[in-house]
């Protein structure tokens, strides 16, 4: 759903930003920093969700302290006729946490976390009879993945 009358207005777009900054604040927090009741402030965010602005409140973990010492990014592109067991292999490995669909020479880029160069190649190993990769490793990442900025209709 995307269309102009969904765009958040301004107190949507303050909120917003808030829980970007930490989605543990309190209704009470909300309410104070916006001008308005915790229950107005519930209904607005209530709102949000329904118009899927707010997808989910959710967890952020850092991969490194759970022992993933190597990120790569890897673009797939399906053999012929390959592209269905491939989807079904990205599916089902939790390795790949997060997988674009894309046009050009590849068909997807993965985003993959890892314990060891090792563990990479045994992961890579179970694609390669069905698809050609090319991977790269991450030695940092300026930006870890953000939201588009939120900004109200003016």
């Amino acid at each position: 759903m995307s269309t102009l009358s969904n765009k958040p207005d301004e107190i949507e777009e303050r909120l917003l930003n808030l829980l970007l900054e930490n989605a543990r604040r309190s209704l009470k927090e909300l309410a104070e920093q916006v001008g308005m009741s915790p229950p107005s402030v519930a209904e607005r965010l209530r709102r949000l969700e329904d118009r899927d602005i707010i997808r989910a409140f959710t967890l952020s973990l850092n991969p490194h302290a759970l022992g993933y010492n190597v990120q790569a990014l890897v673009r797939i592109r399906p053999l012929p006729g390959r592209q269905g067991v491939v989807e079904k292999l990205i599916l089902s490995t939790p390795e790949f946490c997060e997988c674009d669909k894309v046009t050009g020479d590849d068909c997807y880029v993965v985003r993959l976390f890892v314990r060891s160069i090792e563990e990479l190649d045994v992961l890579l190993e179970r694609i390669v009879d069905n698809a050609e990769t090319n991977t790269s490793i991450v030695k940092s990442q300026l930006i870890v993945r953000r939201p588009p900025p939120v900004r109200a209709m003016r």
